[in-house]
């Protein structure tokens, strides 16, 4: 009776804390992400009042946040998206891999981590925060400039492309061989053609079946059928929160929207309880030391996400301050970055990595929203010292007003952003 007590206050004070650290958070109009991972620091251990009975119940309840963020992703796309985004984007997202995910897999080599800490470290500093960017559009009123489409365009394809990156990594974290590790990849690859093939031909089907009137039933038979799913993608190796996104992919219309209005509290609670549980496995005493290589890496992942947002606006004939803009907004890392640095540290490859990966999103989740807002008034005024006022041809000058106001919002910009979290509405 005593430790379930124990558990009850514990577990209460943290959700308690958490509220009120968003409403903080919130009121100052930035992510809250950086606060979570901090409250994990303070109650994990070596922090200032470790944990005791409640531990173990927000492991599950972090192991379900993971699944919730990547099922409500996949909510925002339909399978027909997704495939026309890789026809149309595809040579902005291998320049997106490029140049943001060497930079983390450099740092691991030359830290003499290894290979497979290269992989992790190479995902934590690829992909950018849909989240933080969705906040961030909606605060600065961009979601009808003629470069967000383009911004969305790269985190489709970042997030598609963990249907792929999830599994190789789960695979090399569990220690498989080439062989093993090839075929948990080829059922990786089926099981995504097959599920986004269902979508694309049967989607109708499906989201009838789910359908329901009663918000009740609609809620029990989405979240039971994302657990049993992930589950089963947990079993053979493939990651429990690809199978999540692909639920996600597979509903559509109004199921898709009506299970995103009621889920979306249930994934706010459980993202939150996730942050603070990778804070608790990361001693505030191990960041120092790796302080400066999380440092160095923001400097140069936060230029090479400007350098990719800026190629991919130039390609679709966007103005010279819509790809600066383009560029800035992409810097944020958070949600999925933590993601893949948590199944590193559960596996316990590299004890360095969890602080390194918390120091760095914490860096750039704080730098993300000053870079979206300040890159492309810094680049126009340096660009003017050096003598070259920024002009162009037809296709710089269209929208190069300021904010590119009143152009006509893209089929890929979103409807509307939630505070903190990811792009909602479908397109």
């Amino acid at each position: 009776m005593h430790s379930s007590a124990v558990f009850l206050i514990e577990f209460g004070a943290i959700i308690l804390g958490l509220g009120l650290l968003g409403r903080f958070a919130a009121r100052f109009q930035f992510s809250p992400i950086p606060l979570y991972l901090l409250a994990g620091l303070a109650f994990g251990e070596g922090g200032l009042l470790p944990l005791g009975t409640s531990e173990d119940f927000v492991a599950i309840g972090a192991e379900i946040g993971v699944i919730l963020l990547l099922l409500m992703l996949g909510l925002e796309y339909t399978a027909s998206d997704l495939v026309s985004n890789l026809k149309t984007q595809y040579p902005a997202g291998l320049v997106d891999a490029a140049l943001n995910a060497l930079p983390g897999a450099a740092m691991a080599l030359l830290l003499g981590w290894g290979p497979v800490a290269a992989v992790v470290l190479a995902g934590v500093t690829w992909i950018s925060s849909s989240g933080v960017i969705a906040k961030v559009l909606g605060d600065l009123g961009r979601l009808g400039n003629r470069e967000t489409p383009v911004v969305l365009s790269i985190l489709v394809l970042e997030d598609l492309s963990m249907a792929v990156y999830l599994p190789i990594v789960t695979a090399l974290l569990a220690g498989a061989g080439l062989a093993a590790g090839s075929v948990t990849l080829a059922i990786a690859l089926g099981v995504a053609g097959l599920v986004l093939l269902l979508a694309v031909r049967y989607g109708r089907h499906i989201s009838r079946f789910v359908s329901s009137d009663d918000p009740e039933k609609l809620l029990l038979v989405v979240l039971g059928l994302t657990l049993v799913v992930a589950g089963l993608a947990q079993q053979l190796q493939v990651s429990a929160a690809v199978g999540a996104f692909l639920v996600g992919i597979a509903l559509s219309g109004e199921v898709a929207e009506g299970a995103h209005n009621l889920l979306a509290p249930l994934r706010d609670l459980f993202a939150a309880v996730f942050f603070v549980f990778f804070g608790l496995h990361t001693d505030p005493a191990s960041i120092p030391p790796v302080l400066l290589p999380a440092l160095a890496l923001a400097v140069v992942t936060a230029l090479t996400k400007i350098a990719t947002g800026y190629w991919a606006a130039k390609r679709a004939g966007i103005s010279v301050k819509g790809r600066w803009r383009a560029g800035g907004t992409l810097v944020a890392r958070g949600e999925f970055s933590i993601v893949i640095a948590g199944l590193a540290v559960t596996a316990g490859i590299e004890p360095s990595l969890g602080p390194l990966a918390t120091a760095y999103v914490l860096i750039l989740v704080i730098l993300g929203p000053l870079t979206a807002r300040y890159t492309e008034p810094v680049a126009t005024r340096l660009t003017e010292r050096l003598g070259g006022r920024t002009s162009g041809g037809p296709a710089d000058t269209r929208g190069a007003a300021e904010g590119d106001a009143g152009a006509e919002p893209s089929a890929d910009a979103p409807h509307d952003a939630v505070e903190g979290q990811d792009v909602v509405g479908r397109p």
